[in-house]
């Protein structure tokens, strides 16, 4: 396993798809996590000799290992929370932009509503399941897809998604450098990761198990 720095968003835009599997726990951030985050990013734009804002590693095994394509998911064994988080607050900054008054509005290039759904939180040209960037377990799932694709929550909701994407839309910080800005997105751009991709060995047979079809 070989951590390497990466731009999370850079990261999150090739990377066809994260996969949570059903063994993992739940997202379980809260406010105070999120609100952390949230001041990190906000702290490390607003100052120029930062150059980035480390959130950890996110340690990964590619579905279908020893058969990949550049269409295989890759499954998270570390780094949930802060793939989720973030996701929200990506949807978050989408929501805001297009509260503003002008269409489509893009104060950072790639920053528009349409290329922030479509870089980091969907695959736009996908269907079902892998339309998603990000692929939860649990309730958490149809929560997540549910503000992914603005449509209201299940019965069964996520209350974690629920209230830290909340959280996101309505940060106090919106009054002073709002999300519709030039700052927030420049801040995000500071943010990186440690992708860590996890490949165990091959598994490979013994001579002594193969004798005893070739003897």
């Amino acid at each position: 396993m070989k951590a390497t720095e990466a731009k999370f968003l850079d990261f999150i835009k090739k990377s066809p798809q994260f996969v949570i599997p059903i063994y993992q726990r739940a997202y379980s951030w809260t406010e105070k996590e999120c609100r952390q985050l949230w001041d990190d990013i906000v702290r490390t734009g607003e100052n120029d000799a930062v150059n980035a804002h480390f959130v950890g590693s996110i340690v990964y095994i590619e579905k279908g290992l020893y058969q990949v394509t550049s269409h295989s998911p890759l499954l998270v064994i570390d780094g949930q929370q802060r793939l989720t988080s973030l996701s929200l607050l990506i949807a978050a900054l989408a929501e805001a932009l297009e509260d503003h008054p002008i269409d489509n509005f893009e104060p950072v290039d790639g920053f528009s509503p349409r290329k922030l759904r479509n870089y980091y939180l969907v695959n736009p040209e996908e269907d079902g399941e892998r339309h998603y960037k990000l692929i939860l377990s649990q309730t958490d799932k149809d929560s997540l897809i549910a503000v992914i694709d603005r449509r209201e929550l299940p019965v069964d909701l996520s209350l974690r998604i629920k209230e830290n994407y909340a959280l996101f839309t309505l940060c106090p910080c919106r009054k002073q450098s709002p999300l519709v800005g030039v700052t927030m997105p420049n801040n995000i751009r500071k943010v990186v990761v440690f992708p860590a991709p996890f490949r165990p060995k091959k598994p490979t047979i013994s001579p002594s198990f193969t004798d005893t079809f070739t003897s």
